[in-house]
C-alpha cells in the first residue's frame, strides 16, 4: 500500500488560506496543514477553523521569511522586526554561530507558541528553509526536545510533463530539485543517527508555481516503492479574483475541490493519509 499526505502549507498566513484549507478538509482530500505562528492568520486557524476540523493533522511551519520575527533576531530581520526573506542569504550565513543560535532561539518562540495551542505530528518550513544541512540539524535537535517524530524531506524523482518543460518556471524549478535533492541525501543521515522519521517521497517543487492535476499524476507515477510515504504540498487560496502571483494558488485550491482528482489518486494504487497516521 503506498500511502499519500496532502499537506496545506502556510496555515495560518492569512484567514483566506485558512478557509481554503478548510475548504480542502472538508472535501476529504486535504489530510494535513502546516501551522505558522507569526501570520496574521494565526488566531483565526486556532480559534475558528481547528476546533471544526478535528481530523486535521496539524504540523508546524517554521517560517523566518515573512513577516514580523517573535523574538529580536536582528541578523534575519530589517530594523522593523520583519524577516527579509533571503534564502540565499541563510544559506550562506547557517553556519556561523550567532546566526544559527538567534534561528534556534526563533524556533523555540515559534514552535512552543503553536505547541501551547494544539498538538503537532510534523515540522517543515516556509520556503524549505529548515533543509538547508545546518539549520536540518537543528530542527532534528528541537524535534527530539518536544517531542516531534516526523520531518519533512523533499526527495522528489525527475519527471517531465511535456506541456509544462517550456514554462519559464521550469528551470529554475529544477535547480531548486536538485538543491533540495542534494539536501535530502545529506539531512537523512542526521535523521537516521536520532531515529526521527520522515516521508519517502515529496511532490510539489518541479512544478511550483504551475503545478495541476497533471503534473502531479505523473509525478506519482514514478513511485513503485510499496510501503512509501509521498508527501504533497498545496498552499490553496479562496478567492479567483487575486493577483497575477497568486493564481497558482488558486488553481490548487480548485484541486481539492475536484472529487475525481481523489478518485485518480486512488486509481493510481495510494491511499490518502496524514503524518499521525504513518
Amino acid at each position: 500500500m503506498k500511502k499519500i499526505i496532502i499537506n496545506a502549507d502556510d496555515f495560518g498566513y492569512s484567514e483566506n488560506n485558512n478557509i481554503a484549507i478548510k475548504d480542502g478538509y472538508d472535501s476529504g482530500i486535504i489530510t494535513s496543514t502546516s501551522l505558522m505562528a507569526n501570520m496574521q492568520g494565526f488566531e483565526h486557524a486556532i480559534n475558528t477553523i481547528i476546533p471544526a476540523a478535528p481530523n486535521l493533522d496539524l504540523g508546524f511551519h517554521f517560517n523566518i521569511m515573512e513577516g514580523k520575527s517573535l523574538t529580536n533576531c536582528d541578523l534575519l530581520c530589517d530594523a522593523n522586526g520583519n524577516f527579509k526573506g533571503s534564502y540565499l542569504n541563510l544559506v550562506i550565513n547557517s553556519k556561523k554561530e550567532e546566526y544559527l543560535n538567534q534561528i534556534e532561539q526563533e524556533f523555540r518562540a515559534q514552535i512552543e507558541k503553536v505547541l501551547n495551542k494544539c498538538k503537532i505530528s510534523h515540522i517543515d518550513s516556509h520556503v524549505h528553509t529548515h533543509a538547508i544541512p545546518s539549520i536540518f540539524k537543528l530542527t532534528v535537535k528541537l524535534a527530539q526536545e518536544y517531542g516531534i517524530k516526523f520531518i519533512r524531506t523533499q526527495k522528489e524523482l525527475p519527471y517531465i510533463v511535456k506541456n509544462k518543460v517550456y514554462n519559464k518556471r521550469f528551470p529554475i524549478n529544477i535547480i531548486k530539485n536538485i538543491l533540495l535533492n542534494t539536501y535530502t541525501i545529506i539531512n537523512m543521515k542526521e535523521l537516521q543517527k536520532n531515529s526521527i522519521n520522515t516521508n519517502d517521497y515529496f511532490i510539489g517543487v518541479l512544478y511550483t508555481g504551475y503545478m495541476d492535476e497533471s503534473a502531479i499524476l505523473k509525478g506519482l507515477e514514478c513511485i513503485k516503492k510499496d510501503n512509501s510515504v509521498t508527501e504533497i504540498i498545496f498552499h490553496p487560496y479562496l478567492s479567483e479574483t487575486i493577483s497575477a502571483e497568486k493564481v497558482h494558488n488558486y488553481v490548487e485550491f480548485l484541486i481539492t475541490q475536484n472529487t475525481n482528482f481523489k478518485k485518480e489518486l486512488e486509481k493510481s494504487g495510494f491511499v490518502l493519509s496524514s503524518y499521525s497516521m504513518v
